[in-house]
């Protein structure tokens, strides 16, 4: 299978808008956080996480396909547990890290954050892909598991029952103020719906097979931007659902600008046929490691100089400066790491390094 050059450059999308994000809300001056543009960037930030889920998704189904061609589904599916059992524990030597660097409350450790949540969205998703015994099956399978964990997010929300639980294990079924950034419920469907399209990519051998696939993923998408709009201007079929955290609705509208998207940016490759080697397919091959050293940068000690300091444009050509910076030590990571190999506990690492 060769390589999707315009899934590369989705991948460092993410990582742009996830910069942009956490530049704005770090740097933003307070006088800028109440007009019609700083609303504007936000919505664009909140795609970032949605985003690197799915991407992740649609990458982790890829290369089970390939890995299943050669050792078949159970050591494919096996697979994509180990990795992600490594990516939950990357999240936790991060949130070590973060805590070494910054020096806060030890009770941070235990704070979710993204890479928790896909670690273990990543074992659910192996589980998933053992189940299905064919790519059709896998397709279902995926669909359904998305949908169950979008429905039940408000009730996941609101259950009572939930409460009894130790903290650090509620953390990850739903959002405590300074303890959450994410949740399983919704997140981790984003990451199941990319798992789908990863099926979808993967079973598109031809360049025919291709095009009718873009061609739907985009209508998907489009349908489920329209429907979802459509639907939050009805009553919610929920006695409580917040729209902008935990409402299906809102989930749909996210998940239907992914789709789209994907055709988007496989058109511009069909168009431009795109280097494997610019900005943005770089930057999106290193998505893990960006991720890993950019927070720190942002709200860490680093970023000390300029936290809620800048004006909004301010804080837009500091997210441009700060991606050509990361631009730059990713080159540097890529060539002090070609032909490098980690061994012993170092190979846990990989996902960031390589």
């Amino acid at each position: 299978m060769a390589r999707k050059v315009y899934l590369d450059w989705l991948r460092g999308l993410a990582v742009m808008v996830m910069v942009e994000a956490h530049v704005v809300d770090a740097w933003t001056r307070e006088a800028d956080r109440h007009d019609r543009w700083y609303a504007d960037a936000q919505f664009v930030a909140g795609l970032a996480a949605p985003l690197f889920l799915f991407m992740a998704g649609l990458t982790l189904t890829m290369s089970a396909a390939r890995r299943e061609a050669r050792e078949g589904r159970a050591k494919a599916a096996a697979h994509i547990c180990r990795w992600g059992w490594q990516i939950f524990a990357l999240a936790l030597l991060f949130r070590l890290q973060a805590q070494l660097l910054g020096w806060g409350a030890w009770a941070n450790l235990l704070k979710v954050d993204i890479l928790n949540v896909m670690g273990l969205a990543m074992v659910g998703a192996g589980v998933l892909y053992a189940l299905g015994r064919s790519r059709g099956k896998r397709v279902l399978i995926f669909t359904l598991a998305t949908v169950a964990v979008v429905m039940s997010t408000p009730l996941v929300r609101q259950a009572p029952w939930l409460a009894a639980l130790p903290d650090p294990i509620e953390n990850y079924l739903r959002p405590m103020p300074g303890k959450t950034t994410f949740a399983l419920f919704p997140w981790a469907a984003f990451l199941l719906a990319g798992g789908v399209a990863g099926e979808l990519v993967a079973a598109a051998q031809s360049a025919a097979r291709e095009r009718r696939l873009q061609l739907g993923l985009l209508v998907a998408g489009l349908a489920g931007i329209g429907l979802g709009y459509a639907a939050s201007f009805r009553p919610s079929i929920y006695a409580t659902a917040d729209f902008w955290t935990s409402s299906p609705t809102f989930f749909f509208i996210r998940l239907g600008i992914l789709a789209a998207l994907v055709p988007m940016a496989w058109s511009i490759e069909q168009t431009t046929k795109g280097s494997s080697t610019s900005f943005l397919s770089l930057m999106g091959r290193s998505s893990f490691f960006v991720y890993w050293i950019h927070v720190e940068m942002v709200y860490g000690f680093l970023g000390r100089l300029f936290r809620r300091e800048l004006p909004l444009v301010g804080s837009l050509a500091a997210t441009v400066a700060l991606c050509l910076v990361l631009y730059v030590i990713v080159l540097w990571k890529n060539r002090l790491m070609e032909g490098a190999t980690l061994r012993g506990p170092l190979r846990i690492f990989a996902p960031v390094l390589r």
